[in-house]
């Protein structure tokens, strides 16, 4: 009696393809010919004429792939369309080379196209934050959050005494966290506002004592220029900044003044409304498009690329299910050719699914962090660093040997 066949379907991302090649002993040529070949993606264009996504999708058809429009787009009943395209790397190299020879408007979509393809490909660059080199791509970093506030929605009033803020800093680092990142405002949904005085009289003194410790790495998580300056002075070296430096127009003079990084996040609304029905028509789309304009922004006003960290803002005006989303589909911020940064620790839509306080959700972060650092975060902002930082070290074990 024949055996029967061992039939089975492998995961199609480049590192898969090419250890399975391997190891049924294909030339390392052959490899690197057939790789691409077997390496699938889906592009999505936003918004062009009907007329550009015609010629997208017939050239897409000639290279073996092939393109979803709108329907109406083919007797041009209607004026503008999304395009998805689906095909093998080496049959998007194919399209641009075909986009490049074409009229000037194709030309620079296939440039944009290709930039896009480029850096979802590559790890980001290094950054050097502080006294210490980030270097993306070999593990997940881990930020760990210290409020200063009275009202934050986790840990509200728990270090409001600089000694009890110091204490806890250094508790994280020991556990093993990368930065420490200090605030002195809750952006908690309804928080009320606080002056720039008071955020820099309850951050200032911490940051001037944690940054004293050897390899100690702290960022001023706020939206006022004046407090990022004086945290600045003080000793941190990284911005967070919930507004992507639309809050303050002074902020990012402050960051290239300072040579810092900084962080720069997606947010609908403000904190006080911004969980106030939130909606979207296109959530991926949405924040890629926010985030892109506020790293447009931040270039033009000085500060490098190399310096810039994105963050989809999750919990920041969203529903559970958007946020879910967020997760599911957190590796299409790559194509920003930034750091991605993502904060799901203790969250409300942790709360929600589990039914659970802010203070036994653990278990629900450590989740929510292990699909993150799966689907390609660079660091992750995280309340219980002992814990995230096992959770971590396990996904990275998986995911990047």
């Amino acid at each position: 009696m024949r055996n029967r066949s061992n039939i089975s379907v492998i995961g199609y991302d480049e590192s898969t393809i090419k250890e399975e090649m391997q190891r049924i002993g294909v030339h390392p040529t052959g490899i690197s010919i057939m790789a691409p070949k077997a390496d699938f993606k889906i592009v999505k264009i936003k918004d062009v004429p009907v007329t550009t996504a015609n010629i997208i999708k017939q050239d897409m058809l000639s290279c073996g792939g092939d393109a979803a429009t709108a329907y109406g787009a083919v007797d041009h009943s209607i004026k503008r369309t999304d395009v998805l395209v689906f095909g093998t790397r080496s049959q998007l190299k194919s399209l641009i080379s075909k986009l490049k020879r074409q009229y000037p408007s194709l030309k620079v979509l296939a440039a944009e196209v290709e930039k896009t393809l480029t850096n979802d490909e590559r790890m980001p660059r290094p950054i050097r934050i502080g006294g210490r080199i980030f270097n993306f791509g070999r593990r997940t970093y881990i930020m760990g959050i210290l409020n200063v506030t009275p009202d934050s929605f986790s840990d509200g009033g728990k270090f409001m005494e600089s000694s009890d803020a110091v204490e806890h800093g250094r508790e994280m680092i020991a556990e093993g966290a990368d930065i420490i990142d200090i605030g002195g405002e809750s952006t908690r949904p309804g928080a009320a506002p606080v002056s720039a005085a008071e955020e820099i009289e309850r951050t200032v003194p911490v940051i001037r004592a944690l940054s004293g410790i050897k390899g100690a790495v702290i960022s001023i998580d706020t939206t006022k220029s004046k407090v990022a300056e004086a945290a600045l002075k003080a000793g941190a070296s990284m911005i967070n900044d919930i507004s992507a430096l639309r809050f303050d127009a002074k902020m990012a003079t402050v960051a290239v003044r300072h040579k810092v990084p900084v962080v720069l996040m997606h947010i609908q609304g403000k904190p006080r409304t911004m969980q106030k029905n939130p909606r979207y028509k296109d959530l991926m789309s949405e924040i890629i498009s926010y985030l892109q304009n506020s790293i447009e922004l931040a270039i033009k006003s000085g500060v490098s690329k190399e310096k810039i960290i994105v963050d989809p803002g999750f919990g920041f005006g969203k529903t559970v299910e958007y946020n879910l989303e967020i997760l599911r589909r957190l590796r299409e911020l790559k194509g920003l050719g930034c750091p991605i940064m993502i904060g799901t620790s203790r969250k409300s839509t942790i709360g929600k699914v589990l039914n659970l306080p802010p203070d036994r959700r653990i278990e629900g972060t450590a989740a929510t962090v292990a699909v993150a650092v799966m689907n390609g975060a660079d660091i992750v902002r995280v309340h219980d660093v002992a814990q995230m930082a096992k959770t971590v070290k396990m996904c990275d074990a998986i995911r990047r040997y």
